[in-house]
């Protein structure tokens, strides 16, 4: 087709040579976009082609970007590599059928312009290929406004491999230090430990549990919002906040439990003594989850990022708790 580069058996764009070009060849392609999805298996992948492909052309988007804007390094969101699709895409373009599938390369905050520019007929997202709520991202604006219609779908072929890949990519917990450590080592420990959540429609939340050693603290345990009963679960069947188009901060649909509610149950279960210790969070606790913290013997709570307009800062000091933001 005229204006689009032909590399043997397939074709390859780049959005970087359409962007500042006519996209009326991309657009006559009347094609079905998949929108550069996070690791997929190649049985995966199939299952997506066989769906689509009979509806018309496919452009399948490829990120420029090793990871999941916004969850850098780590291993549990990880963007696709053209290597894992390659030979299925040579495949289905040798075979006698006129429609084919093409490559897209971009990088991921090029999304909405894409979405612009390209008129697909529609659009495919596959879960966990984002960071929090869709909804709520400039994607979705995009969609609404020029009204292409869309599907949220998994990143798994069924229920078994959701649950193959949490126990293939169950990210490590970190080591706590055993001498202690400064307040900010505590909310660093905080941080690294919400990496371990694959809460993608959320926010990665971490907490650190210390108690004073001098002008240091002792590290006593840490932990983070784990999504429920899996935590591939969401991925999988779609996260609740965006099934029911929640708004930011609400707290009736969400899927992890919260990492404060994480962090009391590991202390329950290690027999932590909760007195005079002070509690290390990422994101300032929601209103629920403060007031459940002051019932605790926690002293205090430093926390980096707001939340609910500061809600739990009131809520907690008039319980008689210390709290303090570092940034």
């Amino acid at each position: 087709m005229k204006g689009i580069k032909k590399m043997k058996t397939e074709y390859q764009l780049d959005w970087a040579g359409l962007a500042f070009s006519s996209k009326k060849p991309v657009q006559e392609l009347r094609a079905t976009f998949i929108a550069a999805p996070r690791e997929i298996s190649p049985k995966r992948f199939t299952q997506l082609i066989k769906t689509y492909s009979p509806k018309g052309n496919i452009v399948l988007g490829i990120a420029k970007e090793s990871y999941v804007q916004g969850l850098e390094n780590q291993p549990a969101f990880r963007m696709l590599e053209p290597a894992m699709v390659d030979s299925i895409i040579k495949k289905v373009n040798a075979a006698n059928s006129k429609h084919k599938i093409y490559t897209l390369a971009y990088f991921q905050r090029e999304l909405p312009y894409v979405l612009e520019k390209l008129k697909f007929t529609r659009a495919i997202f596959v879960n966990g290929s984002w960071y929090h709520a869709f909804h709520l991202r400039p994607e979705f604006y995009v969609l609404a406004s020029q009204h292409i219609p869309y599907e949220l779908v998994s990143p798994f072929t069924d229920e078994v491999e959701a649950k193959a890949y949490e126990k293939e990519h169950i990210p490590p917990a970190p080591k706590l230090p055993t001498q202690p450590i400064t307040e900010r080592e505590m909310i660093a420990l905080a941080a690294a430990a919400a990496t371990q959540s694959f809460a993608y429609s959320e926010h990665q939340t971490g907490v650190s549990l210390g108690k004073r050693a001098g002008m240091k603290y002792r590290a006593l345990a840490c932990s983070f919002n784990r999504v429920v009963p899996y935590q591939t679960y969401a991925m999988h069947f779609g996260a609740s906040r965006e099934r029911n188009f929640s708004p930011m901060n609400d707290l009736n649909h969400y899927d992890p439990n919260h990492a404060e509610v994480e962090l009391l149950t590991t202390a329950l279960k290690q027999k932590l003594d909760l007195r005079g210790t002070t509690l290390f969070i990422n994101l300032l606790p929601c209103p629920t989850c403060a007031r459940m913290l002051t019932a605790t013997d926690i002293e205090e709570f430093v926390y980096r990022e707001d939340h609910s307009d500061g809600y739990a800062v009131k809520l907690l000091q008039e319980a008689g708790k210390q709290v303090r933001r570092v940034v």
